[in-house]
């Protein structure tokens, strides 16, 4: 499922994420930077991907502000959802590549695929961005 263009630049980017976006089921993508974990382009609905956290529970990344108790998707609450997602996302490549590097130190990670009961979060490792799908998991 990786996208052959997606290192092409920012235009073959733009065409990649139009494509995903219109298949059935795509909730949202976003695309962060690989070094970073910055995040450079979204789209759909971030704050769905998520649960609300409660008021005063701990957050994976403590420079996120303080708004999970927001229980609207107002740009900044959609912003912080996406935020936080993207901090546990690029956590988990960084982990899931230190892995595969202990298993085989020649081998590279190429996709991550992680599928709960309610969704999928198809994670595409490029040398300058991670790309990130999420979309409903088709009934059994």
């Amino acid at each position: 499922m990786a996208e052959p263009g997606l290192g092409a630049g920012p235009d073959a980017l733009e065409e990649t994420l139009g494509r995903l976006s219109k298949k059935t089921g795509v909730k949202a993508t976003i695309v962060l930077d690989r070094a970073s974990g910055a995040i450079l382009k979204t789209s759909g609905q971030v704050s769905s991907v998520r649960k609300v956290k409660a008021p005063g529970s701990s957050l994976p990344n403590p420079t996120v502000g303080s708004f999970a108790g927001e229980s609207t998707a107002s740009p900044s609450s959609q912003d912080q959802s996406a935020e936080e997602l993207a901090a546990l996302v690029w956590n988990f490549v960084g982990t899931a590549g230190s892995l595969v590097q202990e298993l085989d130190t020649e081998d590279e990670l190429k996709l991550l695929r992680l599928r709960t009961k309610k969704q999928e979060l198809v994670i595409v490792p490029d040398t300058k961005y991670l790309l990130i799908v999420v979309h409903d998991t088709p009934p059994a």
